[in-house]
């Protein structure tokens, strides 16, 4: 067989096969970095790094603009890696003849170090194909790629690639991330001899890394020195910093990167998987006291069982969340420390409260001084009782809310027409309300399980006079103000925080910003609470366990207030000495008037004390008072006269409370002088006094009977009557059931269907409710 030689066609095709392949390689358009992942930054209000996260092939690797960096950083880079940068091809050839001389030549014969003559175009070539470069093919291969990236891109491009690619040991990549873990600072904020130290390190980063604290290694002090020398041939000025590169820098490490907000950070990088950099609200010294606190609070109160708590800090005008701690420490399983309690639904207790009052006052029900009745009252089965399982007797509205009052916020409720305190709720976007009727009265006491995060709106909607707005987790560039929606008037807000001022503190403290606070405990003591504002900051504490388990040192007072209290002196600034509620009560339309001080009413002659309440003319109820009335007294018998008789007769003044109240200042040891009998002859005369009023049974309860019902199954029929009432009688339709005194139940066992239950008093006066019996099984 005979070889045969290629023609001329042929030839000229072999010939041609390299350089078509060498064309065909380097219009090829290779990515720059679209091949990497990168880490993700989170930093407060200010700028602060909040935490740092590694990308999917865990590095250290921030990606930052061209623009982001310090003029230095980048000049220093060029005139350490590459003085002819934007000049050169990509392939510097007198560089690279004397780097292969000196290394393959000089060096094998005299011996010596290898010389580097590459580019930045080849460095960035050898870091984004992953080259092995120390032998000759696989240098004319990195020159070959970085002709290949100089044909596609700027140098401004290559160098932005090369800056957010280059080592600096360990596993931090880029000049953007090296500066926020060495210097704590972002690459615009370099100063000269940290641009030159991050300019020096990639060329060997074990050899020349930084050492935490004011130490460098020598070869890297040197190396800095070298390139000042350099710079200052071209900046002559900058003389005057040989000083400071000539000093060791301060550094930080991998160990010193901040962990704050773990809670809220965890979220927000789920919530926002694409945002490279998350600038939130909150403020990192902030945070920070806030972490602080919570943590001494709980290693004080170790010995009684209490060892989790959760907090949040809302800067009120803007829902701007300003500290957010989810536990006291993430990293500890034992307390499930990684569940954030800010989002936890719990039972708020009492905190809710001050919104029940809000509703009564728009509802003109009552004003701040109303006096509610805090006395036993029964609803079926069910007697509800005050915490301390007492009863004040008459109570100021005011006084029953601070002191944190169950019966007389139930007597309230009962009273609300729409929007009921549900409703109210449902209407604040509360989520994950169940059917309102599951709840009934019990959503009053806490029933309705809200997130600390929801309550912390509810507080800054008192603050912000009514209009209700959704917190803010992070910083937008739109100023305009947020859409809200108004749930309570202004005048409704002020009144409200108005009357949680007074509320007794658990420590005593001089000076301070004005608080308005509330505490709660939920059923059982399974959650202490306390929510407030000061200054223009809304603060709500939790403390409890996620288990749910009880403890019955988990109570608002005894807890979470002292916690919230240290965290308010913690917290004071100019900010707090800004009082929203008095900036609140300006614009609200409030007055002050004259009311009689025990009970409430319009002030005259015949009450012995007046004071002065806030007042929303159209709306607060404002009567004459009748508790103090003149009665005509028989000088001699002292008994109750029915007509004048000159000398005879006399004019009293006595106290005519309403049996419940009466009952319970007796039960409180407060004497109330007794009215005087009725002379003979003037017992069928009518009285002026007030008609009973039935407080149990309840139009708005749906009564149940079971099919085999007992008889314990009974519905106590309850009436409070004037104070010159004596007896009580009840009927149910037509049919009279008996007499009691006012104050005593009289028990029916209920049947199915529709009642009215009347009651007549001893003076021809009467009240009505109509009832619904259903039978279940």
């Amino acid at each position: 067989m005979f070889f045969r030689l290629p023609n001329k066609k042929q030839r000229i095709a072999l010939c041609l096969a390299p350089l078509v392949l060498l064309l065909g390689f380097l219009s090829y358009r290779p990515s720059l970095l679209s091949e990497y992942t990168f880490s993700r930054r989170l930093s407060d209000r200010d700028g602060e790094m909040l935490r740092l996260t590694i990308s999917k092939d865990e590095k250290y690797r921030i990606f930052t603009p061209l623009t982001d960096f310090s003029p230095s950083l980048k000049e220093s880079v060029i005139l350490k890696e590459d003085k002819h940068f934007y000049t050169h091809f990509g392939v510097n050839p007198v560089a690279a003849a004397r780097a292969f001389f000196t290394s393959y030549i000089v060096g094998p014969i005299f011996g010596g170090n290898r010389v580097g003559g590459s580019t930045i175009s080849m460095q960035l070539a050898r870091l984004r194909f992953g080259l092995h470069t120390r032998s000759i093919p696989g240098k004319a291969w990195q020159m070959l790629r970085a002709l290949q990236l100089e044909i596609h891109y700027s140098k401004d491009e290559l160098l932005e690639a090369y800056l957010n690619l280059a080592p600096y040991g360990y596993n931090v990549e880029g000049v953007g991330a090296a500066s926020l873990i060495f210097f704590h600072k972002e690459a615009k904020e370099l100063t000269l001899p940290e641009a030159m130290a991050l300019a020096v390190l990639p060329q060997n980063p074990s050899k020349r890394r930084f050492l935490r604290g004011a130490t460098d290694t020598e070869s890297l002090r040197r190396s800095c020195m070298q390139l000042f020398e350099e710079w200052v041939q071209i900046h002559p000025d900058d003389e005057k910093f040989r000083g400071l590169v000539a000093l060791p820098l301060m550094t930080y490490g991998k160990a010193d990167l901040r962990f704050a907000a773990p809670h809220l950070t965890e979220t927000l990088l789920r919530e926002y998987p694409e945002k490279a950099h998350i600038k939130t609200t909150i403020d990192l010294r902030m945070q920070e006291t806030v972490e602080r606190i919570l943590r001494q609070s709980v290693r004080s109160m170790h010995d009684i069982g209490v060892n989790n708590a959760a907090a949040i800090l809302v800067d009120a005008p803007t829902l701007e969340v300003l500290a957010s701690v989810g536990s006291v420490n993430f990293a500890n399983p034992m307390i499930h420390g990684q569940v954030d309690g800010t989002r936890m639904k719990r039972s708020p207790g009492s905190t809710i409260k001050p919104f029940l009052y809000g509703l009564a006052f728009d509802q003109g029900l009552i004003h701040p001084l109303t006096m509610i009745a805090d006395t036993p009252m029964s609803f079926g089965a069910y007697d509800p009782e005050n915490f301390d399982r007492k009863f004040l007797g008459p109570i100021a509205a005011k006084d029953a809310l601070r002191l944190s009052r169950n019966v007389p916020a139930l007597r309230l409720a009962m009273r609300l027409h729409s929007p009921n305190l549900y409703e109210f709720l449902q209407n604040a976007d509360i989520s994950d309300l169940r059917p309102e009727k599951e709840y009934g009265l019990s959503v009053v006491l806490g029933g309705a399980e809200l997130t600390m995060r929801e309550l912390a709106e509810l507080y800054a909607l008192l603050a912000n006079g009514g209009e209700k707005r959704d917190l803010q987790f992070l910083q937008t560039e739109d100023a305009s103000p947020q859409a809200g929606k108004t749930l309570l008037s202004k005048e409704a807000a002020f009144l409200t925080l108005d009357s949680l001022r007074s509320t007794p503190r658990p420590e005593i403290r001089v000076g301070g910003p004005e608080v308005y606070w509330k505490t709660g405990t939920s059923n059982g003591f399974h959650d202490a609470w306390t929510a407030g504002v000061f200054g223009r900051y809304v603060l709500v504490v939790w403390i409890g366990d996620f288990t749910g388990a009880s403890n019955p040192s988990y109570i608002g007072i005894r807890t979470a207030a002292p916690v919230f209290f240290s965290l308010v002196h913690a917290l004071q600034g100019p900010d707090t000495q800004i009082d929203l509620v008095d900036s609140l009560r300006k614009s609200a339309r409030v007055t002050s008037v004259d009311v009689c001080a025990p009970t409430g009413d319009l002030y005259d002659e015949l009450c012995p004390a007046r004071t002065k309440t806030w007042f929303i003319p159209g709306v607060s109820p404002i009567r004459k008072q009748d508790v103090f009335r003149k009665i005509l007294v028989n000088k001699e018998t002292g008994r109750r006269a029915c007509l004048y008789e000159e000398g005879v007769t006399e004019w009293k003044v006595f106290e005519f409370w309403p049996s419940d109240l009466h009952e319970a200042f007796e039960q409180t040891g407060i004497h109330k002088v007794a009215l005087p009998e009725l002379e003979d002859g003037c017992e069928g005369e009518d009285s002026l006094g007030h008609p009973p009023s039935i407080g149990s049974p309840q139009a708005n309860i749906q009564y149940q009977v079971r099919l085999n019902g007992g008889e314990h199954e009974q519905i106590p029929f309850l009436s409070v009557a004037d104070a010159d009432v004596h007896s009580l009688h009840w009927f149910l339709g037509k049919k009279y059931l008996g007499e009691t005194a006012p104050n005593e139940p009289l028990y029916w066992k209920p049947a199915p269907g529709e009642h009215v239950v009347r009651v007549v008093d001893d003076h021809g006066r009467s009240d009505s409710v109509k009832i619904a019996v259903s039978l279940v099984q």
